[in-house]
């Protein structure tokens, strides 16, 4: 089916920012500046599921029901606490620190910043304490913790200390030691000034005001100060957009991204995760091309794949990744390599949008699927990049490498088991595409052997299914209802009427997905892969009559497990005896 981009830009003509920005040339790397080409049927290029499909017409219609999510415009009342009550463990941790400024008598400040405060006002638990001095280094005043427990005749405890990077926007030397087995934490207060041509701005000892207005955000300047057991706002509007709901930065928004362009994506973090408006100012900011070259060329890849990792692992992903295309930084976050095959077409970022959409909802209403977290994140990460599945670079061997591979090793600096997981999501998806008729409408297994790589020879034909779809789930492994999920946004029979509605939509693959599960299930192939093989490489090597093991001994290996597939309830003399007598049969075929 023909695809009209027009409709596509019509659905996303919503946003104030215009489809396709003109990067800058001289800014911007070749991975950004990817020519678009509009292909004649994106829909068969990408196999994209019929909701996420347009139609052409006198008056087009659009079927994008599944990513109807863009930016928050009003803002709201949020319940916002007076006083921050202090649990046992923080009230021993400040009067600790208290003690120790007694003792030394030290006349300084000791402010907790940022998150605590924030989290604490909402009304939520919060672990993660930094602690902001006025007139020391952080360092320096762990040493003196250190003096008074080793005065004290208590353990002293280690302490790391974590350099300043002032290229890649790290300006502060941060200090971190455990106490009352919580992590701390602790930073100077800071100023910065900038030289007329530098962006690396030199480090001063700041006041506490000063310190508040280079934060990334109003909600994050606020401080408790632990001497005086009080919020502090130096801002004069933290507490004041924390009850409206408002994701403001303290200072001009281009001015403090392009200090540490990383808080645009800390704004879209917490613009998502607290479902807060994102300011107008802040989003025309975020989206020029001055900060987004800043973006791609400022922030290590490690931190920008971090603050993705969190937004995918947290409450909110799929706003957080609308942000991300609304703010025309998708490309530059999930950066290409260049030549890559083919060309991306025009808005897959809103397509791999729309699949993961798809896919949060699946994940929420099925009653039945429970993912960790790290099954929730990759399935996830495998719906955002399916458009992508097809698309690959050669690397400089000039080997065909997955740009999914590319995009999670180099443009977010993950891990690379992350990348070969969501390969292989990919991979056993379209298998199990393959295997969808078989199960739903009883067809012929032919093509699903093709499609699966396992041609099965001698094996009973109503054997084959379960056989097909064991050697798929020991591939799987327990990934393998991640798979089945991506699996129903590709399948194209799943939704039959383009204009049924959105909730219509998901319940069809809900029903799929419920009924692969329950096949699979009284096939007795949940845990396939644990299964050992009845008979070992010796034995096959001494029935075979070979000298020592290789692809001959691999090659029967296969063979095993597929009997044992199609005989669950065989013996390993049945199976010895069967691999007997199918290698005789061989030898005298050959």
């Amino acid at each position: 089916m023909k695809v009209a981009l027009g409709a596509h830009r019509l659905f996303i003509s919503k946003s104030r920012f215009p489809l396709s920005p003109r990067f800058p040339r001289s800014h911007l790397p070749l991975p950004f500046l990817l020519p678009i080409p509009i292909p004649v049927k994106l829909s068969t290029l990408l196999n994209l599921p019929k909701t996420l499909r347009c139609r052409s017409s006198a008056s087009p219609s659009i079927s994008l029901n599944c990513c109807r999510a863009t930016m928050a415009t009003e803002a709201m009342t949020v319940l916002v606490k007076d006083k921050i009550d202090l649990t046992e463990k923080e009230s021993l941790i400040f009067n600790r620190l208290k003690e120790v400024l007694q003792h030394f008598n030290l006349n300084t400040q000791l402010r907790v910043a940022g998150g605590w405060v924030r989290d604490k006002l909402l009304g939520k638990d919060c672990y993660d304490i930094d602690i902001a001095i006025d007139n020391m280094l952080g360092r320096e005043f762990c040493e003196k913790i250190n003096e008074y427990l080793s005065k004290s005749g208590e353990d002293i405890q280690g302490v790391g200390v974590i350099q300043s990077n002032p290229d890649q926007s790290k300006h502060l030397e941060t200090a971190r030691m455990r106490l009352y087995d919580l992590w701390i934490d602790f930073v100077n207060l800071r100023a910065e000034d900038y030289a007329e041509n530098s962006r690396i701005p030199t480090m001063r000892f700041g006041t506490a005001e000063e310190d508040a207005y280079r934060r990334d955000l109003t909600i994050n300047s606020l401080f408790y100060n632990i001497n005086t057991d009080s919020i502090e706002d130096f801002t004069g509007r933290g507490i004041a957009d924390l009850k409206s709901g408002k994701i403001v930065t303290p200072l001009p928004p281009k001015e403090t991204f392009l200090d540490d362009p990383l808080r645009v994506l800390r704004a879209i973090r917490f613009g998502a995760r607290f479902s807060f408006v994102l300011d107008e100012a802040l989003k025309e900011a975020a989206a020029s091309d001055e900060v987004r070259a800043a973006i791609a060329d400022k922030i290590s890849r490690e931190r920008i794949g971090h603050e993705v990792d969190l937004m995918i692992g947290g409450n909110q992903p799929v706003k957080a990744v609308t942000y991300i295309c609304d703010l025309l930084l998708f490309w530059v976050v999930f950066s290409l390599p260049p030549n890559v095959e083919p060309l991306i077409p025009e808005a897959c970022d809103r397509l791999c949008l729309g699949y993961m959409e798809v896919a949060w909802s699946l994940i929420q209403s099925l009653e039945s699927l429970t993912l960790n977290d790290e099954q929730r994140r990759l399935c996830l990460y495998a719906a955002l990049f399916l458009p992508l599945r097809n698309t690959i670079y050669r690397d400089n061997k000039n080997r065909k490498v997955p740009a999914v591979d590319y995009i999670f090793r180099t443009s977010l600096k993950l891990k690379a088991k992350d990348a070969e997981t969501v390969i292989s999501i990919h991979r056993m998806s379209e298998k199990f595409v393959s295997l969808i008729p078989c199960i739903m409408f009883e067809k012929d297994v032919q093509s699903a052997e093709i499609h699966c790589g396992h041609i099965l020879i001698d094996v009973p034909e109503n054997s084959k299914l379960r056989i097909l779809i064991g050697l798929l789930l020991r591939e799987t492994k327990d990934f393998w209802r991640v798979a089945l999920l991506v699996s129903t946004l590709l399948h194209p029979d799943v939704s039959e009427h383009e204009s049924s509605g959105k909730d219509i939509q998901l319940e069809k693959r809900r029903q799929t997905f419920n009924l692969l599960e329950d096949v699979i299930s009284k096939l007795g192939l949940e845990n396939i892969w644990e299964t050992k093989p009845l008979v070992n490489g010796q034995e096959i090597i001494k029935v075979l009559n070979l000298q020592r093991g290789g692809p001959i001994v691999k090659e029967w290996q296969q063979k095993i497990m597929e009997w044992q597939l199609a005989h669950p309830a065989g013996t390993a003399d049945e199976c010895l005896e069967w691999l007997t007598e199918a290698s005789a049969k061989r030898v005298k075929m050959v």
